[in-house]
């Protein structure tokens, strides 16, 4: 039997004289089957060449905020922001002395005071503390719009079958009832109804279980959690089309996905407890929980062959890639800090940070807030790009040339 040949075949010699110049097809193939037989594009093919992952290029979408310039190739994008702004989408005021170290993100609390949102394995207002995490705690989706996660390394051989294992307890009765995410892996993700997915959450008190092999979502909801219970137990897996989910002492629910297709191709990290996305639209679509998870969610296994023991994601096994405000499980970072002058303490996983009261401002709350500051309520006059400057009964502006008046009004 020959061979099959996608968007090019072999150039030989004796094919250039009797046919002249060849042209290979430039595009995406999703979706290949034979006689009713789906073909995996990559996964089967016994050779290649200048072959990469199709994707609509994100920039399409328009995602830079605040007159951000966006830029992508084939793997990546971001976002060329103006001076005064920063952040995956331009979306924040810039940090402009950044203080947060370790790879921590900065995040502009006010134009003079910022939060660092600490990377995993770190805490603490700059995040210079190390901890060490065994059960992750997980805050949701923080004021500033982000959520906390922790990203491994794509789990192998996932195609036509998984089992995952995983116990979870929530921060709060009220947490089982949002609309949060507990994980994620699928494909790059640009909003395509085709899009390959696995993911696992929680909405309106239920677990709820959705995969697409690229023919249609599949989806098993579960009865309503049982809320005396303090852990939460979850079985689920997929051989084919079939997937299925246990909850508890809850019966195992099954479910067929539409279509013919049988595989489920994934390229991405595997994401436990929020993306790493600012905004879940950039996801495939039918896999958008709003919201990061609430709580701690440990002892997640996983296995892809039913002769295969049970382990840990990650390489090496257990250990993420990356993650963002990630704190232990029933510990505090707030224990480790004082706000000063009636400031109050809030914390987001590993994230902790000082909450001032009007005229206070610093990392403690420590600082007045001057006259001039940006901060101030109500503001200063100076117009036209005039300077204030505080005097010990309220403040003047020094006005630049060609302007003139108390305030700079003037021409």
């Amino acid at each position: 039997f020959g061979s099959i040949f996608l968007g090019n075949v072999p150039v030989h010699e004796e094919i250039h004289r009797c046919a002249g110049q060849i042209y290979g097809y430039k595009g995406c193939i999703r979706d290949f089957q034979v006689n009713n037989k789906e073909l995996f594009i990559i996964d089967e093919a016994l050779g290649g060449k200048n072959v990469e992952n199709c994707n609509v290029p994100i920039c399409d979408y328009h995602p830079c905020r605040n007159g951000g310039t966006c830029t992508s190739d084939a793997e990546n994008w971001f976002c060329e922001c103006p001076k005064l702004y920063s952040g995956k989408l331009c979306q924040f005021a810039t940090c402009d002395e950044n203080p947060c170290g370790n790879g921590a993100t900065c995040f502009p609390k006010s134009r003079r005071d910022a939060v660092c949102l600490c990377p995993y394995g770190r805490s603490g207002i700059l995040c210079s503390d190390v901890i060490n995490i065994s059960q992750p705690s997980f805050s949701g989706t923080d004021v500033f719009g982000y959520t906390s996660f922790l990203a491994y390394s794509t789990i192998p051989n996932i195609t036509f079958y998984y089992e995952f294992c995983l116990k979870f307890q929530l921060a709060n009765h009220h947490s089982a009832f949002q609309d949060n995410l507990i994980f994620f892996t699928g494909q790059k993700g640009q909003g395509l109804n085709g899009d390959d997915f696995l993911e696992l959450g929680l909405r309106n008190g239920r677990v709820v279980y959705n995969y697409n092999l690229g023919s249609g979502t599949a989806t098993i909801i579960s009865k309503p959690l049982d809320l005396t219970l303090d852990i939460h137990v979850i079985h689920l897996g997929r051989y084919l089309q079939k997937g299925w989910l246990k909850v508890d002492d809850q019966k195992n629910k099954t479910v067929i996905s539409p279509g013919r297709l049988v595989g489920l191709n994934v390229f991405s990290q595997f994401y436990l407890g929020g993306y790493r996305e600012y905004i879940p639209e950039l996801l495939p679509k039918g896999s958008r929980f709003k919201n990061g998870f609430q709580g701690c969610i440990f002892d997640v296994e996983v296995r892809t062959s039913m002769s295969q023991e049970f382990k840990s994601p990650g390489t090496p096994e257990g250990h993420p890639n990356s993650g963002r405000s990630v704190g232990q499980c029933k510990d505090s970072p707030c224990s480790l800090i004082k706000c000063r002058n009636g400031g109050k303490c809030i914390e987001s996983g590993s994230t902790v940070y000082c909450d001032c009261l009007t005229g206070w401002k610093g990392a403690f709350c420590t600082e007045t807030v001057s006259v001039c500051d940006p901060e101030h309520d109500p503001p200063h006059l100076c117009k036209q790009g005039g300077t204030c400057v505080p005097l010990p009964d309220g403040y003047t502006c020094h006005c630049p040339l060609g302007t003139t008046g108390t305030y700079c009004e003037q021409g």
